[in-house]
């Protein structure tokens, strides 16, 4: 059996040594095969295939989000708010790549769009069953939109399954109840399916964390940390909104949705309610 090898190569003054028997490439670790040819454009039009990869890394960077999220309620419910603090800060760093990408994709002109648009069917952004689970995951629960995926068996069962979990809030107020905060039996124990509702109890515990930080230090820095998190996601909604205000102005929607004026609607919603509110009344 002849022995193992490498050669060495030149590469811009550095000696490289590399096995050319190894099987293992950075192509073969990245599956850049699939990657790169998983763009398939339905038209002639040159701009579909900046459409396409936009949409695509922004469900790779969601697939992170949920990477990112689950871990973080996990150490929320076992009371490690550190690791969480951690993986909700990266989160935020992913909602601004997400964000960029609306600025990209504003680079198409309503004219450039409606070239290829009618190839797109009844597809539209409000199918991702990565986002809808994102959504659910940080608070925003709708068992309506879960209906949307029916039809598909496999992405109905993970956004059920993601709507009945508590979310992030609900483990957070959980976890706040155990560290000593007076939190009600309701807001602790209920349908994790249902919307959460705001509670001026928990507005007036989160108010004493505010007002005595130096008791309530690790809960109000984490209180921060979600705070930045919806506000970077708020960001990124907005950017979505005009974006798609610039490109189709107030058409419907590929999907069917009211397109605009249901993406403005999407930013009064609050995640974590009262660690807004709450400001008003320090």
């Amino acid at each position: 059996m002849s022995e193992r090898f490498s050669t060495s190569v030149d590469l811009e003054g550095e000696d490289i040594h590399w096995d050319p028997r190894d099987d293992m490439s950075y192509g073969r670790y990245l599956r850049l095969d699939a990657i790169l040819n998983a763009q398939e454009p339905l038209s002639s039009e040159h701009d579909e295939m900046m459409f396409i990869v936009i949409h695509q890394a922004s469900e790779l960077w969601m697939k992170l989000c949920l990477h990112e999220l689950e871990a973080a309620i996990a150490h929320v419910r076992d009371g490690e708010t550190r690791p969480a603090m951690k993986m909700l800060a990266r989160i935020g760093r992913i909602q601004e790549q997400l964000t960029q990408s609306w600025a990209v994709l504003s680079t198409m002109t309503p004219s450039d769009y409606l070239k290829f648009r009618g190839v797109l069917g009844e597809s539209s952004g409000f199918q991702s069953v990565q986002y809808r689970m994102l959504e659910f995951r940080l608070g925003n629960k709708n068992a309506g939109l879960a209906r949307v995926h029916r039809k598909d068996p496999e992405a109905h069962r993970a956004v059920t399954e993601a709507l009945e979990k508590p979310s992030l809030y609900d483990e957070t107020l959980r976890h706040a109840r155990r560290s000593g905060l007076a939190l009600p039996d309701c807001v602790i124990e209920r349908d994790w399916s249902q919307p959460y509702e705001p509670s001026p109890e928990v507005e007036a515990a989160w108010r004493e964390v505010y007002l005595d930080t130096a008791r309530w230090w690790e809960l109000y820095e984490f209180a921060e940390k979600l705070v930045d998190l919806e506000h970077k996601f708020q960001l990124w909604r907005f950017s979505h909104m005009k974006t798609v205000e610039r490109i189709i102005g107030f058409r419907r929607g590929t999907g069917g949705t009211g397109g605009v004026s249901y993406l403005v609607k999407a930013l009064d919603l609050r995640l974590f309610p009262e660690l807004w509110t709450v400001r008003t009344q320090l």
